[in-house]
């Protein structure tokens, strides 16, 4: 099965970090979140992988090129210009990357993708700026015992600020930013049928809007309720809180 995963944004609200890169080329714990993303599918046996690049997509190309490199020991014998790798150690990826455009809209990307999954009798598609313990097994269980073209992840954002525990004006403890106002919202993690492409029409369309909706309007729109981590990095905020959780060796996405 594949997966497509939305890496050519701007990251204009992370700009500290994406000047110089493209947002999902940010790291965490000294690997980019994308592969974190791919670490996370590939532990449910998701191993081929579509990446939608735009802004400094040569980044990306570039550390595929050399990942190879970056996961092994390696010798170089200078004088007789020769290298030799040792230890080698990568993961058993396909990596496709296509350069989508700088500017094209997240539906306008995935259609761009099309003839790479068009064979497909479905697969996997998200955002390449967040990370999230979903089962993907599940996801893609539920997807196909309902039989709907599109199925997205319903997920419950964290609270941003922590909360009091009041009894009128006596505050009885303090709780660390507990879940947000209960609403479900989309966590970008999406089972498709390639037939689902075909409600974007061009470069201009957001996913999120026009084609969602309609699919929602054909009654063909799933939600699977996740109801664990989710956490998108859309500031250096979030940023921050992702490597904290990592450096202290309990980061709930880490596969």
């Amino acid at each position: 099965m594949k997966a497509v995963i939305l890496a050519g944004g701007l990251g204009t609200r992370i700009s500290e970090e994406t000047s110089t890169k493209p947002k999902p080329m940010v790291e965490i714990g000294g690997k980019p979140i994308l592969w974190h993303i791919m670490k996370s599918y590939s532990a449910h046996g998701v191993n081929d992988f579509v990446i939608c690049c735009g802004y400094k997509g040569y980044v990306i190309k570039e550390y595929f090129a050399n990942y190879f490199l970056h996961m092994s020991d390696v010798t170089f014998d200078m004088k007789n210009n020769k290298m030799e790798v040792h230890a080698r150690n990568a993961e058993p990826w396909k990596v496709t990357l296509v350069d989508t455009g700088d500017d094209t809209l997240t539906g306008g990307r995935l259609k761009r993708v099309k003839q790479y999954v068009a064979d497909e009798e479905e697969f996997c598609f998200t955002y390449g700026d967040g990370v999230s313990d979903v089962n993907i097994t599940e996801l893609i269980k539920f997807h196909r015992k309902n039989g709907k073209l599109a199925t997205l992840t319903a997920t419950q954002p964290p609270g941003r600020f922590g909360a009091l525990n009041l009894d009128r004006h006596v505050v009885n403890s303090f709780q660390e930013k507990p879940q947000g106002d209960g609403a479900w919202i989309n966590g970008g993690y999406f089972v498709l049928s390639p037939k689902a492409i075909d409600y974007v029409d061009d470069d201009t369309i957001m996913w999120e809007k026009q084609p969602m909706e309609r699919l929602a309007e054909d009654g063909q729109l799933n939600a699977y309720f996740h109801k664990g981590f989710w956490q998108p990095m859309d500031t250096l905020r979030d940023k921050v809180h992702l490597e904290e959780l990592w450096q202290s060796g309990k980061a709930p996405w880490k596969a």
